[in-house]
């Protein structure tokens, strides 16, 4: 036994070695000893919250390509691009190729994106971005996408948002990475501007809702055929329901017992039609004393009409046909639906 668990531990042991080396050697060093690059279709750094991910799509709001990138590789000052239109406003990207030392910068290409033009936007204005830089890599023929998911706000005092640490200069200046290619460099830039939501769908649960029981009483009933039989409609707050059930018995319970379902049918006009949640209390009335046969019931009744949930065995036929019970009275028995919860889905504002 004990050679066995040495077996095991030493498999495991290897198995893990394998993995990790595996893992290992499907990785690059894409920042100095934090991001990675993998070779694969996908890769993904998380850096402090930063994300960097390999895509094959081009940045859809802005490329900028420079060529001869050797003279201008030691300048301190900026590469401005030309305003350029995405999602409404007007932009600029903001390059430095040699850092931006002010902003932790160091031995990194930096890059922003700048809101431009913006006396025509009305008095305490903000842009929400959802913002993305690129770089392109053209060993891989993909671009290297730089985010961190926080939403941008841009405003009079905060015209400029990136990232001053977007790619290490030792990674995009070494040719044997891909990042620049015969003197020449990419960087893009996709835009989304996040609206707030104006209005938001609310699903609220109603207790003990009005109109909330539903009778239905059954007469001749040893002469109803072996189908199944349905109430007519009743509505409970946005939605039409029913009660269902074959005299002959259903699924497990046949022929041996009484089934009987609620059935969510269309809802009422004007209704948001969504799933609803229908909790309710089903009965078989006992119609000389208040010793009813009664079941709970609750579920999601999707969109869809028709759906029901219930039970195939609400009581034993010969429970049901002993008439000292008080279940089938002068061949009639009574039914009931008590909506003890439903749910209830309206749009209103956020």
């Amino acid at each position: 036994m004990d050679n066995q668990k040495w077996s095991l531990g030493f498999i495991s042991l290897v198995f893990l070695f394998i993995t990790s080396s595996s893992a290992e050697f499907l990785i690059q060093q894409v920042t100095e000893g934090r991001g990675i690059e993998s070779n694969s279709s996908y890769s993904l750094e998380a850096n402090l919250g930063v994300t960097r991910v390999m895509r094959d799509e081009r940045p859809s709001s802005k490329i900028v390509t420079i060529t001869s990138f050797s003279v201008i590789k030691g300048r301190g000052e900026p590469y401005e691009s030309s305003v350029f239109e995405a999602a409404g406003y007007k932009w600029r990207l903001v390059l430095y190729v040699n850092g931006n030392q002010n902003d932790g910068g160091k031995d990194h290409i930096s890059l922003y994106l700048r809101i431009e033009e913006t006396d025509y936007l009305p008095s305490g204005w903000e842009v929400n971005v959802d913002l993305k830089l690129f770089v392109y890599n053209g060993k891989q023929f993909k671009y290297l996408t730089v985010t961190d998911g926080l939403v941008k706000r841009y405003t009079v005092t905060k015209r400029e948002w990136g990232y001053a640490q977007l790619i290490p200069q030792s990674t995009f200046y070494n040719t044997n990475e891909g990042y620049i290619e015969q003197d020449t460099g990419s960087f893009g830039a996709e835009i989304f501007i996040v609206k707030p939501a104006q209005q938001q769908e609310k699903v609220t649960f109603i207790s003990n809702p009005p109109d909330n029981i539903f009778t239905w009483k059954i007469l001749h009933f040893s002469t109803l055929e072996d189908k199944f039989y349905y109430s007519d409609d009743f509505l409970v707050e946005n939605r039409y329901w029913r009660l269902g059930f074959n005299p002959k018995g259903d699924g497990g319970g046949r022929p041996h017992a009484l089934p009987l379902f609620l059935f969510a049918q269309g809802h009422k006009e004007n209704a948001v039609e969504t799933n609803t949640w229908g909790a309710v209390n089903l009965r078989l009335k006992n119609q000389r004393t208040s010793n009813h046969k009664q079941l709970y019931s609750a579920a999601w009744y999707p969109i869809r009409s028709g759906y029901g949930v219930g039970v195939n065995n609400i009581i034993l036929f010969t429970e049901l046909n002993d008439a000292s019970k008080g279940y089938l009275v002068n061949d009639a028995i009574i039914f009931e639906a008590e909506m003890v919860k439903v749910s209830v889905t309206n749009i209103v504002s956020a």
